[in-house]
């Protein structure tokens, strides 16, 4: 697991399956503050508590707000890789879909000299389907494709093609009138499916 992750941090060694179910009853039965929890959980020097916290607070997501995203963000920014940003970029989307005047926020985000916040505004759509404003994810692309960095390539790409799973004709236009732009990366990522 270690190994996998580049060796940035220490794991307790307990795969995906065993961990959730382990960890489930408790999110299940859990009361308290999820941002709280989530916080103590981070503090925490093996992988595997990150992952609960993730799981925590996907659970807990209809409980939390736009006053909740400053410390979503200061999560995403501390011991950030993409297994814990991408999770914790479908919660902050979640909450900016129930609260639309958020959107904002993720247009901050996404000029963010940090990569993670910018990574979690290209994602924070994941889910959205139908609701996916195609436009401010459009444009989020294009201020993002001549990045170098390797994890806003891919995010572009993902990004692009979760949403061609619901409009890919609006994707396929966007990658045909945007291609020199973009890296060969995004495009393989984005019409992988298309």
């Amino acid at each position: 697991m270690a190994a996998y992750m580049k060796g940035k941090f220490t794991f307790l060694g307990i795969q995906t399956p065993l961990r959730r179910e382990a960890s489930l009853p408790l999110i299940r039965a859990f009361a308290g503050n999820p941002i709280e929890a989530a916080e103590a959980l981070w503090g925490l020097p093996e992988r595997e508590y990150q992952y609960v916290a993730i799981d925590l607070l996907r659970r807990q997501s209809k409980q939390l707000n736009g006053d909740h995203l400053p410390a979503l963000e200061a999560l995403v920014q501390h011991k950030s890789w993409w297994d814990s940003v991408d999770g914790l970029a479908v919660t902050i989307g979640g909450i900016v879909l129930r609260q639309p005047e958020l959107a904002d926020r993720m247009d901050r985000l996404i000029a963010s000299p940090n990569l993670w916040l910018r990574r979690v505004a290209l994602l924070h759509q994941l889910e959205w389907k139908d609701h996916t404003d195609e436009a401010r994810l459009f444009d989020y692309c294009r201020q993002c494709a001549g990045e170098k960095e390797f994890f806003i390539r891919k995010a572009i790409g993902w990004a692009l093609r979760q949403y061609a799973r619901t409009h890919p004709a609006a994707v396929r236009n966007f990658l045909a009138r945007h291609r020199e732009e973009l890296s060969g990366l995004s495009f393989r990522e984005a019409s992988k499916h298309l």
